[in-house]
């Protein structure tokens, strides 16, 4: 699943190559891909004459600003497992896994393809707030880019819970956009294994913490994002972290810092791989 910095990626994308391109019309081509309206026909119709004003990225949900003469409303899409956004020529073929197409002015459209189908994409009206509309918006913590992300912050939404450090960092609530491949990471940087009880984490363990996660997402956005089964940028190119990583995929090779092998276990159903040379 594309997490925070594939989403990010995908974001500056869009905004380097659709600012102020005007829809001109669309091809839902799977309805369920089309969360709200409830009509595909709708949704076409009201994004159609719109310009994109700018790309904003709210954990793993991307926003678009659509502006036209009487009003601005906003398109949103989650690309959720397999999500792909694609800037393409009209001429190019279609890919077999094709949901929605937006078309563009001077023969360009946004292709979304997502081959497992649970990605989707919602039309805000004018006057909403897109949380009212995109449900999900209203239950995201704070972003770890955000003032809000602070160590304090971090702390408190961990105090107290008895349950694993890794399966917390995967709750939306607690860390707005982080995923498995860098909460692994992050733990690795911190020194902390996955399955560290939240209660039993020290201030100076979360103060590490929290400057690692920002520190890795950093990190991958620079190499724009992981490419392990799927993930493209808006210009079709593979993510380049993957081969950097610390531990993330890489069971049963040696630690890139001790040497040690790189150990796997699952938590909450989730691979979670570590160092227990590294990591304590």
């Amino acid at each position: 699943m594309p997490e925070l910095p594939e989403v990010e990626t995908v974001r500056r994308g869009l905004n380097q190559l659709t600012l102020n391109q005007k829809i001109t019309g669309g091809d839902v081509l799977l309805h369920r891909t089309i969360a709200y309206p409830v009509s595909v026909d709708d949704f076409v119709s009201k994004i159609k004459g719109s310009a994109i004003a700018t790309w904003y990225r709210r954990g793993k949900y991307l926003l678009a600003e659509l502006s036209c003469a009487t009003h601005n409303s906003y398109l949103g899409v989650h690309l959720r497992m397999t999500g792909q956004l694609l800037w393409l020529n009209q001429d190019e073929p279609l890919h077999k896994h094709t949901r929605v197409r937006l078309f563009f002015e001077d023969g360009w459209e946004l292709r979304f393809v997502d081959q497992r189908t649970f990605g989707q994409m919602w039309w805000v009206p004018p006057n909403q707030a897109p949380e009212s509309i995109i449900t999900g918006l209203a239950k995201l913590a704070a972003d770890p880019f955000s003032p809000e992300f602070t160590v304090d912050y971090l702390a408190q939404k961990l105090k107290n819970r008895r349950r694993p450090i890794k399966t917390a960092l995967l709750d939306q609530s607690v860390v707005a956009g982080l995923g498995n491949i860098y909460a692994d990471e992050a733990l690795f940087m911190s020194g902390i294994l996955p399955e560290t009880m939240c209660v039993d984490l020290q201030p100076e363990q979360i103060k590490k913490l929290r400057s690692q996660i920002i520190k890795v997402l950093e990190t991958s956005i620079a190499a724009g994002g992981t490419t392990f089964s799927n993930f493209l940028n808006v210009k079709g190119v593979n993510g380049n972290y993957g081969g950097v990583a610390w531990v993330y995929n890489r069971t049963g090779e040696p630690c890139r810092v001790c040497g040690n092998v790189i150990q796997r276990t699952r938590l909450a159903g989730r691979s979670s791989h570590f160092c227990l040379q590294c990591q304590r």
